[in-house]
């Protein structure tokens, strides 16, 4: 039996590369594709593949926030993330939202297949510029200070949106939430980070990675 992929990324030339990438092994194949995390996680629910193959650089909802949605709903998924980042607090992050493999972009072709059939088969994996980074860690028994941490998932979702320009009242409907209670979150959020304004907010979100911008 083949294993199911889907595969999740906001640049139509990458998921056409990954695409074919893929379905040129003869054991795998391609369910679906999602260009953000929301659709991410509603094709997850509905589709339950195998692997999801995700881009952490996205609109709406990032990678690591998908992945943590996905896990705690669909724990049989199993999540790929493909990052742009090399840095330990990215690979923590993502990591402790439930991903199993964290490959860095640039990594070549075969890496990809590689670590879709390590994740498959149960195991973890990590593109192997990475190991050093996560060993230095392991052995000096810290981990990688994380800003993002003190906030909740929900307001770790309202940041991303409010970075990216969306209006409470936008992302009240795009979170199910009444506009009351995204100020609420907001506010929270605020006093939690020290930041009281939205260009800062802006700058934050960028530096930790939470949106892109792009």
């Amino acid at each position: 039996m083949a294993i199911r992929i889907l595969i999740v990324d906001d640049h139509g030339v990458v998921a056409e590369g990954l695409r074919h990438l893929v379905s040129a092994q003869t054991d795998m194949s391609v369910v679906g594709l999602a260009e953000n995390g929301r659709d991410a996680v509603r094709a997850a629910l509905e589709m339950t593949p195998d692997i999801v193959l995700m881009d952490h650089a996205m609109p709406l909802l990032n990678g690591t926030e998908a992945a943590r949605l996905i896990r705690e709903r669909s724990g049989q998924t199993r999540i790929i993330m493909l990052s742009m980042y090399s840095d330990a607090v990215h690979v923590y992050r993502a990591l402790q939202a439930g991903a199993t493999g964290y490959i860095v972009k640039k990594s070549v072709a075969k890496e990809v297949v590689d670590a879709i059939w390590v994740v498959y088969r149960g195991g973890r994996y990590l593109s192997k510029q990475l190991a050093d980074i996560v060993i230095d860690h392991v052995v000096h028994r810290s981990a990688p200070v994380d800003p993002l941490a003190r906030l909740s998932s929900r307001e770790r979702q309202v940041l991303q949106l409010l970075a990216e320009g969306h209006s409470v009242a936008d992302i009240a409907g795009t979170l199910s939430l009444s506009p009351k209670t995204v100020e609420t979150y907001r506010a929270r959020m605020m006093e939690k980070l020290g930041i009281f304004e939205l260009a800062g907010l802006v700058r934050f979100a960028i530096q930790q990675g939470v949106t892109s911008l792009e």
